[in-house]
């Protein structure tokens, strides 16, 4: 059986690269000790064939084969468009 591949929500920060945007990803957590809840953001580069992707767009990234060196993820679809 093959495993599911991982899907992500995010807002890209990032169009200025050709065929790639860089998507930031938010998720809450609790702290360990103290239970507090924090925010934490992470960044992922993605694959955006056509380049449809613009700043504010709101995207769905799933998970893809290595692209290059740090772009492991593709965009799938546009969620919500930024205009």
């Amino acid at each position: 059986m093959k495993a599911q591949r991982k899907l992500l929500v995010g807002v890209v920060v990032s169009d200025k690269m050709s065929k790639t945007v860089m998507v930031e990803v938010g998720r809450t957590t609790r702290h360990r000790l103290y239970g507090k809840v924090l925010r934490r953001t992470k960044k992922y580069m993605a694959h955006d064939e056509e380049s449809v992707c613009r700043v504010g767009d709101r995207v769905e990234i799933i998970e893809s084969r290595p692209l290059s060196r740090r772009k492991r993820w593709a965009v799938k679809r546009i969620v919500h468009s930024a205009l």
